[in-house]
C-alpha cells in the first residue's frame, strides 16, 4: 500500500516538532507538510492530495474542529482528521465531525502508532470497498463510525434503526444489544439502499426483509412493535399495497 500522505497542523512549536518525528518515523506515513495554524494549512488542505491530517484543536483564529468543519462542509471525500489536543472535553465534538481518533496529549509514540494504524486500516477499507475487493459485494455492507472505529456492518445483520438525539442506535440480528454511532438518521439513510430499508418514522428506518407483520400503522419485526407517522405513510402505503 502507498503510504498515507499526511500533514501536521499545531501552533506550540514543540508539540508540531514531536507530531512530525513521529510521521517521519512511522513507514505507512509520509509527511507533506508542517503548519503552524489552520488557515495557513487550508491551502494545501483544498490544493493537495492529502490522506491524514493531525491537528491541533486550540488555536488562533481558526481552531481545529472549525477547520474539520470548513473540510466537512466541502462536500467532497477530503482528509481525515486525528485530534491532538490537550484537552479531553472535546472528544464530543471530535465525534461530531467524524475524527478518525483523538490523541490526548502528551502522547508518546505507542499511542501515535496505535492512532495512525487505525487511520491505515480506514483508508484499506475504503480502498477495497470501492475496488470490490472483498468476498461480499460491495454493496452488500456499510461502515459506521462506533467509538473511533469503523465497524463493518452486513444490511442483511440489521434489523432497524432508532434515531436519538446525536446517535443512532442500529439493532442487529447478530447481537442482544444494539450497537451506537454518533451520526443522524438522515445520514444513515442516505447510506442505506432504498430497495431494502424504508424510513417510516422521524425516529425509525427498517429493514423490509425482517418485516414479519404490518397494519395500517405499525410494523412488527420480531416483538418489536413500530410505529409509522403520518409524513412516511405514503411510501409506507405504497410497499403496503405489495403485501395485500
Amino acid at each position: 500500500m502507498t503510504p498515507l500522505k499526511c500533514i501536521a497542523v499545531d501552533d506550540e512549536p514543540l508539540a508540531l516538532g514531536l507530531v512530525c518525528a513521529f510521521i517521519e518515523k512511522t513507514p505507512f506515513l509520509t509527511l507533506t507538510g508542517r503548519y503552524s495554524s489552520a488557515v495557513e494549512a487550508l491551502n494545501a488542505i483544498h490544493t493537495e492530495h492529502i490522506d491524514i491530517i493531525f491537528l491541533d484543536i486550540q488555536m488562533p483564529d481558526l481552531t481545529g474542529i472549525e477547520l474539520a468543519r470548513v473540510i466537512e462542509k466541502a462536500g467532497k471525500p477530503g482528509p481525515r482528521i486525528i485530534f491532538t489536543t490537550a484537552f479531553n472535553q472535546y472528544a464530543l465534538d471530535g465525534f461530531r465531525v467524524d475524527a478518525l481518533d483523538y490523541l490526548l496529549k502528551p502522547f508518546n509514540y505507542e499511542e501515535f502508532l496505535r492512532a495512525a494504524s487505525k487511520a491505515q486500516t480506514y483508508v484499506e477499507l475504503l480502498q477495497k470497498a470501492a475496488s470490490g475487493g472483498t468476498q461480499e459485494p460491495k454493496d452488500e455492507y456499510l461502515f459506521l463510525k462506533v467509538e473511533y472505529q469503523l465497524v463493518r456492518i452486513a444490511y442483511n445483520d440489521i434489523l432497524y434503526t432508532e434515531g436519538l438525539k446525536d446517535y443512532v442506535k442500529v439493532h442487529l440480528k447478530s447481537e442482544p444489544k444494539p450497537i451506537l454511532s454518533l451520526t443522524s438518521l438522515k445520514a444513515l439513510e442516505e447510506k442505506l439502499p432504498s430497495s431494502k430499508f424504508m424510513r417510516v418514522h422521524r425516529s425509525f428506518i427498517v429493514n423490509l426483509d425482517k418485516i414479519s407483520a404490518v397494519t395500517r400503522n405499525t410494523i412488527q419485526i420480531g416483538t418489536i412493535t413500530i410505529p409509522v407517522s403520518d409524513q412516511y405513510k405514503e411510501g409506507f402505503n405504497l410497499f403496503l399495497s405489495k403485501w395485500m
